[in-house]
């Protein structure tokens, strides 16, 4: 059982998700506004987070982004819920850290099983190996989930932090997009290929000193992306 906290203005269907995320064995709050949704998720953390974009008084992207910078928040995965099926509003979603993206009109019967999928990775994610990954200025406590640049910690979103994990564990392996989804995100989502580049995007800003000119997340042109333990290219011009 998990606790998931529910925030959309709709009371239909905010009943509606509650009502089936509670047969399936999940306690779950709800929240009609924005901030309220915020308040309550940087109070006491849920397990997940389901998000409508269209919340009245703020924004569900805008709750996400001040979710994403707080400590209490930053790990909570999150679904976003919305209308909006254009792939910039997706996109949007999955650069400011959301897990998963369900549109509306939706079945039940999906978003449970999006909801599973969610948190059967991330308990899947508690359960491997934690032992520390160090790469010079780059340091991993996996115990902790905490990621240290030059002695400062960075407060990823859940899926970057899975990402950076799934291939510096890896290292120098040349994964392509597809395999960057199944491992780090799961085959039971429907994922975007395109996705990967965002979130590639994202940590570079995050974890290089050039993000321009990578030294640990390496492109390999035409092929994918892999992760260099010595921080910088080898035999090569950087991409």
């Amino acid at each position: 059982m998990a606790r998931i906290l529910v925030a959309d203005d709709e009371e239909d269907i905010l009943e509606l998700v509650r009502y089936n995320l509670a047969v399936n064995g999940h306690e779950v709050e709800t929240a009609l506004t924005g901030g309220g949704a915020l308040e309550a998720a940087m109070a006491r953390p849920p397990d997940l987070l389901i998000l409508d974009v269209m919340l009245p008084d703020l924004l569900g992207f805008e709750v996400l982004r001040r979710l994403r910078k707080s400590r209490a928040g930053a790990h909570v995965p999150v679904i976003m819920l919305t209308a909006k099926s254009s792939e910039p509003d997706v996109l949007v979603g999955f650069e400011l850290g959301a897990d998963d993206y369900v549109t509306k009109p939706f079945s039940p019967r999906e978003l449970v099983a999006r909801v599973r999928a969610v948190l059967a990775r991330y308990k899947g994610d508690a359960e491997k190996e934690t032992g520390p990954l160090k790469f010079g200025r780059l340091e991993i406590n996996r115990e902790s989930c905490q990621v240290f640049v030059d002695g400062e910690e960075l407060q990823l979103a859940p899926q970057e932090y899975r990402l950076l994990v799934f291939m510096a564990a890896r290292p120098m392996r040349m994964f392509t997009r597809e395999s960057l989804i199944e491992g780090a995100w799961g085959p039971e989502l429907h994922i975007d290929p395109r996705t990967v580049d965002v979130h590639v995007r994202r940590l570079r800003s995050r974890i290089e000193k050039d993000p321009s000119a990578p030294a640990f997340l390496e492109t390999v042109r035409g092929s994918g992306y892999r992760f260099n333990p010595e921080g910088k290219n080898i035999g090569g011009r950087r991409q």
